[in-house]
C-alpha cells in the first residue's frame, strides 16, 4: 500500500530518552480507477492550477475541483472511493521516498566531502578536484569519476518506524528523517 504525502518538518517525542521525528500529512485521495495487478490511479489536491486536460478527467470520474493531480499507486482498495488508511498503524515499517533538496552546481569539496588543499602560503590547490588523469594508459579519465556538477535533487528512499498516526487531521508521524524539504510531496510505503 502505497499513500502520498507532504512533508510537514523534523521535532521530537517529550519521552526520555528523546527520538527525533518527521512529520508528514498524509493527504486526501480519492482512487479513480484500480487494475487487476492492485495499481490504482488516484486523484489528490496539490494546491496548484489546473489545465484543461486534468479538468476533462476529474469529469470521467466526477472529481470536485480540488482534486487536481493524479498519480498511479498500489492500493488495497478493490473499488473507486476514498482510499483506505487503516494499514497506517503505530510500529509499521514504511519506506519513505522523497526529492533531496537541490543545490545547483556544486563542487568536489561540497559534493563527494574531498579534503581540499592546505590553506597557507605558496600553493594553488585550494578547493580544487586535483589530478584526474591515468598513465600513458588507458589515456582516459574513467566513467563514473568523483568530479564537481549537479548535487542533489535525487529521488531516495529511506526506511521509517510509524511512531503515530492520527487519522482525523492525517499527521504521520515517522521515526528520523526524510529527505526534501519542508511542503515537499512524496510517497509512503508499507515495507
Amino acid at each position: 500500500m502505497e499513500f502520498i504525502v507532504e512533508k510537514i518538518g523534523m521535532s521530537r517525542t517529550i519521552t526520555v530518552p528523546a527520538i527525533p521525528v518527521t512529520l508528514v500529512k498524509v493527504l486526501d485521495t480519492k482512487v479513480c480507477e484500480v487494475a487487476e495487478d492492485g495499481t490504482a490511479i488516484v486523484s489528490y489536491a496539490s494546491g496548484k492550477k489546473f489545465n484543461k486536460t486534468i479538468e476533462g478527467q476529474q469529469n470521467k470520474y466526477n472529481l470536485s475541483k480540488e482534486f487536481n493531480r493524479f498519480a498511479t499507486v498500489q492500493s488495497s482498495n478493490t473499488e473507486a472511493g476514498d482510499q483506505d488508511v487503516s494499514a497506517l498503524v503505530e510500529g509499521v515499517t514504511v519506506k519513505s521516498t522523497f526529492k533531496t533538496k537541490g543545490r545547483g552546481f556544486a563542487g568536489v569539496v561540497k559534493r563527494w566531502n574531498f579534503a581540499g588543499g592546505r590553506a597557507s602560503h605558496g600553493h594553488r590547490m585550494g578547493r580544487t578536484t586535483g589530478s584526474i588523469g591515468n598513465a600513458e594508459w588507458p589515456g582516459r579519465v574513467m566513467r563514473g569519476k568523483k568530479m564537481p556538477g549537479h548535487y542533489g535533487c535525487a529521488t531516495t528512499t529511506h526506511k521509517n518506524d510509524i511512531v503515530s498516526f492520527d487519522a482525523e487531521t492525517g499527521i504521520l508521524v515517522l521515526k528520523g528523517s526524510v529527505a526534501g524539504a519542508n511542503g515537499t510531496l512524496g510517497r509512503v510505503r508499507i515495507a
